[in-house]
């Protein structure tokens, strides 16, 4: 399993001062080492230029390319792909164990698992292990806390969502909402009978429906941030030959676009949903953030809110009461940039004008957010 660490760049403190944050890239089979670290949250950008909004000024930075399959990470044989959570956490253990034991300088910082898609729901799993590899004495590290940023947490939520919201933004009609809608129904179905395969077959179906009827929301998308979950988008970007090109000299680059071995063998998994871990994961009192960006699609904002309110956590009633609280990501502008609601372990951002990739489309707020998640403002 390859990682890319960084240690923070602050010029005010030690990197011992800081935390360390892992990133867990979606897909499954889209590589942190390629997309989170060159087009979100690395030192540069995918032209090679210093990130002016890079969360180095206030973090280590880890990056791991995960499930084995994806990007540098490798198989040996094809027996070895992770096909459920349960294994993809299990990897992740073995990996963070060797980590910690070789570089104890970051045994003690704060730990965070920052995630994007279904990163977000692999982070979920992972961070439900650590909590309780940490407590039994075999990985030691400060576990601090799980962010889930447009993630893939309870993929019939997101799908039910996708005919309105793409309704309410004026990008389906009637007919193109009831042919969504009707395909968001036999996926619900599926869900509901235990047929996670035909359910990811059918999320497929559906997302073709969409493409078919509305053309502008991939281009669209694309500008607003591309996600790794339309596979088509993110390998088809000229963005990305600089992996060929300039930094890995390898034809194809692992990290350009989605490694396919990996999602096809995680299909089975693909479609279930892990509410149940978040409910864990706030019972045993580890803090959980979700952020979600405006304009995503794939993982809109509305699908989350959606599975939110399916939370069993005893808190939630308390938490659904509060009102939101205005973010500026420019403390002299007065234009908003998020809003945020928190309550006791759980804390909800809801990103402005950005698509399923925040801090690339959001760069200042994401910084903003991520500091305020690692109680650094």
């Amino acid at each position: 399993m390859f990682w890319w660490l960084y240690y923070a760049t602050n010029s005010c403190k030690n990197f011992s001062e800081l935390p360390l944050v892992m990133w867990l890239q979606g897909g499954p089979g889209g590589s942190s080492t390629g997309f989170g670290n060159f087009e979100e949250i690395g030192p540069l950008d995918s032209d090679l230029k210093p990130r002016k909004t890079t969360w180095l000024q206030a973090a280590s930075l880890l990056f791991v390319d995960n499930p084995v399959g994806t990007g540098f990470s490798y198989v040996n044989g094809s027996g070895a792909y992770a096909k459920d959570l349960a294994t993809v956490a299990s990897d992740m253990m073995v990996l963070l164990k060797t980590f910690f034991n070789c570089h104890k300088e970051f045994q003690t910082v704060p730990f965070y698992i920052f995630s994007e898609s279904y990163g977000g729901k692999m982070a979920a799993g992972i961070g439900l292990e650590l909590y309780k590899a940490v407590h039994q004495g075999t990985i030691k590290c400060n576990f601090a806390g799980v962010a889930l940023g447009d993630s893939w947490i309870s993929p019939v939520d997101s799908v039910l969502s996708w005919g309105p919201y793409l309704y309410s933004m004026s990008l389906l009609e009637d007919k193109g909402l009831a042919e969504v809608s009707e395909v968001a129904e036999q996926v619900l179905s599926a869900v509901n009978k235990g047929l996670y395969r035909e359910a990811t077959e059918l999320w497929g179906k559906a997302e073709k429906i969409i493409e078919q009827m509305a053309p502008a929301i991939i281009s669209s998308s694309q500008e607003n941030g591309p996600h790794e979950l339309f596979m088509c988008a993110l390998h088809l970007t000229s963005r990305h030959k600089f992996l060929d090109s300039k930094l890995l000299p390898l034809s194809p680059s692992p990290c350009a676009g989605q490694a396919t071995n990996v999602f096809v063998n995680m299909e089975e998994d693909f479609m279930k949903p892990v509410i149940s871990i978040v409910d864990k994961l706030l019972k045993a009192g580890i803090n959980v953030t979700v952020y979600n960006g405006q304009l995503d699609l794939i993982v809109d904002t509305m699908g989350q809110e959606a599975w939110l309110r399916k939370l069993k956590w005893p808190e939630l009633p308390k938490f659904s009461q509060l009102k939101w609280k205005a973010l500026y990501s420019d403390p002299k502008s007065l234009e908003t940039s998020a809003f945020v609601k928190s309550h006791k372990n759980l804390a909800f951002y809801w990103i402005l004008k950005a698509g399923h990739m925040v801090p690339s489309d959001q760069g200042d707020m994401a910084l903003k957010m991520m500091k305020l998640v690692t109680q650094q403002e």
